[in-house]
């Protein structure tokens, strides 16, 4: 009995689950708003019917808790929680600081 338990415990991960969270690199285009950062992931993909490239861009509400990020920085976000009506990422790193111009 004890032996089944310690394997269930060891496959939870101390209570917890263990999920993979998906994490993006993108341009932050706003900071505005306090604690919160927009960014823009771009990516490039062919087209499956025209074969041509196609851009797409999307943009990200993150979550920013000390006001690190500045418009044009690269920035890496990971998935997070729902913290508000739009924010589900979180800011973990600035990659490359904008050029201050």
């Amino acid at each position: 009995m004890s032996e089944q338990t310690e394997n269930n415990e060891a496959k939870v991960g101390g209570g917890h689950l263990e999920r993979h969270r998906r994490f993006m690199q993108g341009i932050v285009v706003s900071d505005k708003m306090d604690k919160t950062i927009v960014v823009q992931v771009t990516r490039r993909y062919r087209h499956p019917k025209y074969k041509k490239y196609v851009n797409e861009r999307v943009r990200y509400k993150a979550h920013d808790e000390q006001n690190t990020a500045k418009v044009g920085d690269k920035v890496r976000i990971i998935e997070s929680r729902p913290l508000s009506r739009d924010k589900r990422w979180r800011l973990t790193s600035v990659l490359e600081r904008a050029p201050v111009l």
